[in-house]
């Protein structure tokens, strides 16, 4: 089988993961690297046996297939210049096996009634580019994106949000409070904050259900309580490697068979467009103080 021949932009710390993920993947080789600094495209390069491309144009050019681990407002010119081929959105935690077991508690033992969800940060100074909304478009959407779509993944669409926010350390506003509602007739809530520590979990949902509550603890485990005596069993992951635990691994599976196996997309733009049209909703609330509806 001819393998598939693969560029990655951008060299920073995800671009790394993603290459030593596809190195390992007989289906594929990766051909080209590009990054603005030198010094991270040559490390990328080494570890993944690439040349270096002179400009994004010229990688593009000459792959099959197109990594985009830049900043984010950089992503839509690059998925534009490769606006014909295959395009999965690079929602890691919809593979991640916590969230995936959640999901499937979900459907099999009855619906949710309400939750909670946070995602905090410990600073925006670590890369120094994630305290620069120019950059990221603001702090909602550089890491806390990837909650909003959980959320939908989870628990269906969105019918409305009302959110507040305020600044602290940073330039922008950095600490969000929000109140979702769905059309389902779940509602939950969202807290995130840019100087929070590390305080581990900084990820985490808390799904409440009819005497029964599911518990995660970032990728790491995840807890069931059922009935009323407080009884409860939790499933780590602990035995599987970062790459796996966080979808890493599991998502670029997915990418590949889609393009060799003709599979469907596991995360079409579609869903990209929704998780940016939430976290927007909520900037917008946050901004008016009023709720913004979505249906």
């Amino acid at each position: 089988m001819n393998r598939i021949k693969v560029g990655i932009i951008g060299g920073g710390y995800i671009g790394g993961v993603h290459g030593a993920l596809l190195a390992r993947d007989e289906r594929v080789r990766v051909t080209a690297v590009s990054d603005l600094l030198a010094d991270r495209a040559e490390r990328l390069a080494r570890s993944t046996g690439a040349e270096i491309a002179g400009t994004a144009e010229e990688l593009i050019e000459g792959v099959d297939a197109l990594y985009i681990t830049t900043p984010n407002t950089k992503h839509t010119a690059l998925a534009l210049a490769t606006s014909n081929a295959v395009f999965q959105v690079g929602h890691n935690r919809r593979f991640a096996p916590v969230y995936a077991t959640l999901k499937r508690q979900l459907q099999e033992s009855g619906p949710a009634h309400s939750a909670h969800v946070k995602m905090n940060r410990g600073e925006l100074i670590n890369p120094e580019w994630v305290g620069d909304p120019e950059v990221t478009g603001g702090f909602l959407f550089e890491t806390t994106i990837h909650m909003f779509d959980m959320m939908r993944f989870l628990f269906g669409e969105v019918a409305s949000i009302d959110a507040a926010g305020s600044s602290h350390e940073y330039p922008e506003v950095d600490d969000f409070s929000a109140l979702l509602r769905f059309e389902s007739g779940l509602h939950a809530t969202l807290a995130s904050s840019a100087d929070a520590t590390w305080l581990f979990p900084f990820e985490r949902i808390e799904v409440f259900c009819h005497h029964r509550t599911v518990t995660t603890r970032e990728m790491e485990s995840i807890t069931h309580s059922e009935g009323l005596d407080g009884s409860h069993f939790t499933q780590t992951m602990q035995q599987l490697s970062k790459e796996e635990k966080w979808g890493y691994a599991q998502e670029d599976r997915a990418f590949v068979a889609s393009i060799v196996e003709g599979a469907p997309v596991a995360v079409t733009a579609l869903d990209g467009f929704k998780s940016v049209e939430l976290v927007d909703a909520c900037y917008r609330a946050v901004r008016s103080g009023e709720r913004v509806s979505l249906s």
